[in-house]
């Protein structure tokens, strides 16, 4: 938790909840999920993890990461998205961890792809355990409860006033399920902003409340004295003008955001993180951000994982297939196209 001093912003009014160095292997708000679902798959006894994203997937990589960690292999079925610097850096880092690559090109495909390797992986023994998109089941939520929880900790303890509203890039909406259900459990009355960055099946007010009612239930079982909270659909508050063309596309507003938080320090991207910031900075040059301090959730992975690569990145190691995607001229088009 530290100050975030950006431009456009009274000073003081604004801090960043540093998720980015939350784990040594991985950082970012992947890390939080997989704590629960990987320590599932061990459980059960599984061999192979088994996952979806885009083509420059974090949470794809996050998940061979940790999963390798574990002893577990990882497959990972990628849609394609438009391919950038760091798609390709991506994917080379996935072949490096040792990632099973697999294309699935649109939202069907994949989910036909995803059938075949889970087939074909329990053929081969290796009770593979699927891992939600995002790490986004009611498993990989209570990984954002308990972050939740934490961050009414740190205030009781003085890091940061409460915040008026805590602002978070939202891809499948675990993250942003987990928080509210986090904050409401620990009496903290912050609203948490979720900005959409994906228009893949992106979530609404009223799926985020049935997943945080449904992790709080899950909890219940597990603990009886856990009180019953309220969730609806009006815990939810969405900003969807920093979409874009669609999921991975980058805006030159997100761009202006990535150049104005490396001014302060903090390295973003133009898929999650940087998109939510730059909501930030335009509702405050609109006035609509509330008097109280604010907290920026920063998702994404702060960790040199190339550096901790167990092999160097080798575009021969990719798949006929995704080496395409190296190339300078390749678009890999939006999953929105067809």
């Amino acid at each position: 938790m530290e100050p975030l001093a950006l431009d456009g912003l009274r000073a003081g009014s604004l801090f960043a909840k540093r998720d980015d160095r939350c784990c040594p292997l991985y950082g970012g708000n992947k890390p939080r999920k997989l704590e629960f679902v990987v320590g599932s798959a061990t459980a059960r006894g599984a061999r192979r993890l088994v996952t979806t994203g885009g083509l420059g997937s974090n949470h794809g990589l996050a998940t061979t990461i940790v999963g390798r960690n574990a002893g577990l292999a990882a497959t990972l079925v990628l849609l394609r998205q438009p391919v950038t610097p760091e798609v390709r850096h991506a994917l080379l880092l996935d072949a490096a961890y040792g990632a099973k690559l697999v294309y699935g090109a649109n939202v069907p495909g994949t989910a036909l792809q995803v059938l075949r390797v889970l087939a074909a992986s329990a053929l081969r023994g290796e009770k593979p355990f699927l891992v939600s998109t995002g790490g986004s089941s009611t498993r990989g939520t209570v990984g954002f409860v308990s972050a939740g929880l934490e961050l009414a900790e740190q205030v009781r303890a003085g890091a940061l006033p409460a915040p008026a509203q805590v602002w978070v890039a939202v891809g499948t909406g675990g993250t942003l399920a987990g928080l509210v259900a986090g904050l409401k459990l620990a009496g903290l009355p912050t609203r948490v902003v979720g900005v959409i960055v994906t228009d893949i099946l992106p979530p609404t007010p009223r799926s985020l409340a049935r997943a945080a009612r449904a992790v709080l239930r899950r909890l219940r079982r597990a603990e009886p004295r856990i009180p019953e909270v309220p969730v609806s659909p009006a815990d939810f508050d969405l900003v969807h003008d920093q979409l874009g063309v669609g999921y991975g596309a980058p805006t030159p507003a997100a761009r202006d955001a990535v150049a104005a938080a490396a001014a302060c320090g903090l390295v973003l991207e133009t898929t999650y993180t940087g998109k939510c910031v730059a909501a930030i900075r335009g509702r405050a040059a609109s006035g609509a951000l509330p008097d109280g301090p604010l907290l920026f959730w920063n998702t994404y992975n702060g960790v040199d994982v190339e550096a901790l690569a167990p092999r160097p990145l080798d575009p021969a190691a990719l798949p006929a297939r995704f080496r395409e995607f190296l190339r300078p001229d390749a678009s890999g088009r939006g999953a929105w196209e067809d």
